[in-house]
């Protein structure tokens, strides 16, 4: 447990990082040329990658592949959105938390496994 809590409290870190590296020039760069916003987001993404890489590492002790990947993706949507909402002023919308009950399932079919062979 204490594994997937370091794992999930590292992704959560990195997804931070990468989101604005990805979105965050829009908000910040968006009247400079294209090259200038990409060495930014190339130097937030490093950040990133210093706290994905021991994530996975972590992670994939106790955790399968696919458990890391949906896990991260559904950190990603919890770090996305509210980034999304509150730095880039873009409304929710009904499909999304669709997609987030989708999410949901997913999280519960590969997490199943480990739960039924426990």
């Amino acid at each position: 447990m204490l594994t997937t809590a370091q794992t999930a409290f590292l992704l959560i870190l990195s997804n931070m990082f990468m989101t604005y590296a990805w979105y965050g020039h829009l908000h910040d760069l968006s009247k400079r040329p294209w090259y200038v916003a990409a060495v930014a987001s190339w130097s937030v993404a490093l950040f990133e990658y210093l706290l994905q890489v021991p994530a996975n590492r972590i992670g994939f002790s106790q955790l399968s592949l696919p458990q890391l990947k949906v896990m991260q993706e559904v950190i990603t949507l919890v770090v996305f959105v509210p980034f999304s909402v509150f730095y880039m002023n873009q409304p929710v919308k009904r499909d999304f938390l669709w997609a987030g009950v989708c999410l949901m399932g997913a999280v519960y079919f590969v997490f199943r496994e480990k739960a039924v062979s426990s």
